[in-house]
């Protein structure tokens, strides 16, 4: 099970990291970027948005069966 919970993990990690940065380090402090626009995911985007949600979804189920496991 904790290879499981590995493997997981690092998926998480790669797809998060294949994401777009939609924010900048100076947006970040108040400056550049229009944030009064708005922004719909398509495409990869979209995709990697939803592969994310679910491997989270994956990694928490996964983390709550083996927590079940090691109890009893």
């Amino acid at each position: 099970m904790p290879w499981v919970q590995i493997v997981l993990a690092v998926a998480i990690t790669v797809v998060i990291l294949l994401q777009k940065n939609e924010a900048s380090l100076g947006s970040a402090f108040g400056g550049g970027g229009d944030s009064s626009v708005a922004h719909t995911k398509r495409g990869i985007e979209k995709g990697l948005f939803v592969t994310t949600i679910v491997l989270a979804s994956l990694f928490i189920i996964s983390s709550i069966i083996a927590l079940i496991i090691r109890t009893f």
